[in-house]
Parts: C-alpha cells; structure tokens; sequence
C-alpha cells in the first residue's frame, strides 16, 4: 500500500550523501582542553548571564565578547570584573572572534535567526560551538550545521538547558534503564504565557511564521529520555495549530501595527511516532493565561514520571510517596550533578539548570569526550519548528522526518 506520509518538500531536501571518510559525530570525542577558552557572542540579559556563569567555573578562561551594543559590552565587562574576573578583550565582530586563534569555544546568545550563520561561522573557523535555543529555524540550516560539525569534527551543542531539569535527568536514567518498563508515549511542551513580557521581534517572528517555532524545551529532554538517534529514532510528525485569538492584539499593542494577517495560532500541537512505535506530544504555548508548563511525561508498561503541574512518579502500579519520590530521584541522578546542584543554584534563578549544563560542557571539553547533547540532537529538536509548519499548511498530514545521521542511506 502506498505510504500516505509526505517527503520534506522539495526546498527543504536533504543535500547529497555523505562524503567518502566523512563519519557522524554521535561519539565524537576531541583532544582534551585543560582549560577551555571561551568566546561570547552575543551579550543581552541571556549573554550576560551566561558570562556571569562562567566566572565560576573552575578551568575556564573568557577570551573575548562581542554584542552590537556597547552598552551590552559594558555591562558585560562589569559582569566579568564582580564576579572575580580580570576583563576580557572586546572584538569588533562575531567573524573577528571566531577568527582567533586563542578561543577553543564560541558561545551564542543573540536572536534566533542568526543562530546558525554565527554557528557555522565559528565551525568553519575551527571552533567548537554552544549555541542558544533554537539553534536554527529551517531544515537547511540543521543540514548546514550537521555538514560543517561533520567536516570540520568539531561539537556543536545547541544550549537546551531543560534537559539538565534534576528531574527530567533523573527519569531519563530510569527509562533508558528500563525502571519504567517499555516506554510508549510521552509528553512535552513549552506553555509560558508571555503577555506584558513580548519583546517586538519575537512577536513579529510569530506574525510571519506558523507552527511550533520553539520546540526544544518541550521535545529534548523528551528524547533523551528515548533515546532518540541512539536506540530510537523520530519518524513522522502530524501537527495542527489552533485559530490566532491572541497574536493579533498583542501585535497591535507590542507593535503598534495592525496585526488581523498574524500568521501562528495560539495553540500549536504536534504528534510524532518514532521507529519503535512510541509517541511524542508536543506543545506550544505563549498566547493564553495559564500556568508555566514543559509538560514533561514519560509514560511506560510499568512506570510513569511526571513533572508538572505537580512532580509525580509511580513505579510498579503504585505512586510513590513525596519521600520515595525524591530519594528515587536522588538515587538516579548522577554523581557530579548531585553534587553540584546547590552550588548550581547560586548562580542560576532557574534551579540551577544553566550553570550544571554549562558545567558539564566544560567538563566534556577538558576530558576529550563526546557532549551530552550532539548536532543531531540539535537538528532533530530544530527541525520541528520547519516541520510543523509543513504539515500545518499542507492540510495537517504526516510529514517524514529526516534522518540527519544517514545511517538509512
């Protein structure tokens, strides 16, 4: 019977296979860096943040930063000096950075759609990458980056610090070990109300584009826990959007523009089925009042985790109680995230996720091994935002994943 699942369109095509001697970076591992030299790009609320980070991360130095505005510049600068740090240089580009031959790492913290020309900018320079979510926000782009990581056998590591949530890690080493028995659905999502936080290009990027354009918090710790490229792989995607009540008034007020054309429905919903036969849900959310929300549920034949609205867990038919369930937790989360979880805290108002994400990328670097999270990570998450898109215009049918590792060619 003749498969009613629809290829990529025709502009968003694969590109040719892979060279001859061209190997996947899945276990790519890498001459270790006793201290890893840092560049940031890219010094808004985010970037500075992230610079404040890493002054407190042992075997770290900050070479040089880059952002447009000089004020960004500046207060970066003060950043670095209160937080024990000696000032760094300030270059003129992000090219002029990546052009150095004294950083090993450029770290990404500008808007989404220069994501990826900055990424494959420092790659082709012979950096290793960070780079914030989403990484990229077309199928080309995720190629671009698979191809240049490939070729040039660098990381490139897309900065989704959902995945270091302590409880999505935990469960995510329960399920790949089997403690929630055969895993066949999960949920994930990005519900965040944004209402008086709308900044005018994100809202003008909602007006011009329809689908789920920011996937990854809501889909990576997902896959990890499913081991997606590794012992799974995503398949097919079926999304639908709700009607746009919101987008249009917020335009109006943000933007000062009528907004009656504003393309993304409040409500954007995704399916996805992966080779094994498990199901993904998959949300997003930041048009309506109601509470914030990853959604993040593993659901399998003898277990099952959940972290909102409430952190919930049950193994073998029952639920545990809230003394089981954190010392379960606890038990399951690794040792150097364990340990470093209060420390984390200090210098992240999100738990703590960013700086034990940032931690283990140092980590990874100065030990020569694989990242946590790989370029293929980053363009299967990615892909969603062309994907859902695809589907939602060509009437809501089954799209076909690529398969970025080309391990079925």
């Amino acid at each position: 019977m003749k498969s009613n699942i629809r290829e990529i369109l025709p502009e968003s095509v694969p590109g040719p296979s892979r060279p001859a001697g061209q190997r996947d970076v899945l276990e790519l591992s890498a001459q270790p860096l006793p201290v890893v030299h840092v560049g940031f790009v890219g010094l808004g609320e985010r970037g500075r943040q992230a610079v404040m980070r890493w002054c407190h991360i042992p075997h770290t130095q900050i070479v040089s930063i880059c952002d447009l505005s000089a004020d960004n510049v500046k207060a970066a600068l003060t950043v670095m000096t209160d937080n024990g740090r000696e000032p760094s240089c300030v270059d003129s580009s992000a090219e002029a950075l990546c052009q150095r031959a004294d950083v090993d790492l450029v770290y990404i913290c500008t808007d989404w759609e220069s994501h990826a020309d900055l990424a494959c900018c420092a790659l082709l320079h012979g950096k290793h990458v960070a780079v914030e979510v989403p990484a990229a926000m077309t199928i080309k782009d995720c190629w671009r980056l698979v191809d240049l990581a490939e070729q040039q056998r660098l990381h490139c590591m897309m900065l989704e610090n959902a995945c270091y949530d302590y409880f999505e890690v935990a469960t995510a080493a329960m399920a790949q070990a089997g403690k929630l028995g055969d895993i066949v659905n999960a949920v994930g999502g990005y519900h965040h109300w944004l209402n008086n936080r709308w900044e005018p290009w994100r809202l003008r990027y909602n007006h011009a584009h329809r689908g789920d354009i920011y996937p990854t918090h809501g889909l990576g710790p997902v896959c990890r826990a499913l081991g997606i490229h590794r012992t799974d792989r995503l398949e097919t995607i079926v999304s639908m959007d709700s009607a746009a009540r919101s987008g249009p008034d917020y335009f109006r007020r943000v933007c000062g523009e009528e907004g009656e054309d504003f393309s993304n429905g409040d409500v954007t919903t995704s399916l996805m089925r992966t080779h094994e036969g498990r199901t993904i849900v998959l949300d997003h959310d930041v048009m309506t009042p109601r509470p914030y929300s990853r959604l993040y549920q593993i659901v399998g034949t003898s277990g099952y985790a959940a972290k909102y609205p409430q952190e919930t867990l049950w193994l073998d038919g029952r639920e545990l109680t809230a003394e089981e369930r954190e010392h379960t937790l606890n038990e399951w989360l690794p040792a150097d995230l364990r340990k470093a979880r209060a420390e984390a805290a200090k210098y992240d108002d999100r738990g703590g996720i960013s700086f034990l994400m940032d931690m283990r990328l140092v980590d990874n670097l100065r030990k020569g091994l694989p990242m946590d999270m790989d370029v293929y990570d980053l363009a299967e998450w990615c892909a969603v935002v062309e994907l859902s898109r695809l589907s939602i215009e060509g009437g809501f049918v089954p799209i076909a994943f690529p398969d970025f590792t080309r391990r079925r060619q």
